[in-house]
């Protein structure tokens, strides 16, 4: 059976739950920095858009990697491709409620 959108983007954004920052022991979806998740049918190809939590962060090469090995793991979909932005900066007011509490920044 043939997945929605919707199912495979919530599907890559369990993947994506499964990265971690390793200087945050938080999550890279809660912390705010996946920007965008498109699903593009037929082939239902994935493309997300991604920051990290500063320009010069040490995993800026590495991490869009991990979020893309991550992605390709949900069945159904056709090619990933991660894109790395900075604009806009990435603000901790990009974190989900969880993030904030888990790092006790409220």
């Amino acid at each position: 059976m043939m997945k929605s959108q919707a199912e495979i983007e919530a599907a890559v954004i369990e993947q994506i739950k499964e990265v971690f920052d390793p200087e945050i022991p938080v999550n890279i979806y809660d912390l705010g920095l996946i920007y965008e998740i498109q699903v593009y049918p037929p082939m239902n190809n994935v493309f997300i858009t991604m920051t990290v939590t500063a320009p010069n962060c040490p995993v800026a090469d590495t991490l869009p990697l991990e979020v893309q090995a991550a992605a390709e793991q949900v069945d159904g979909i056709g090619e990933v491709h991660v894109e790395m932005t900075f604009d806009p900066p990435w603000d901790k007011d990009f974190m989900s409620e969880e993030a904030k509490l888990e790092l006790d920044m409220f």
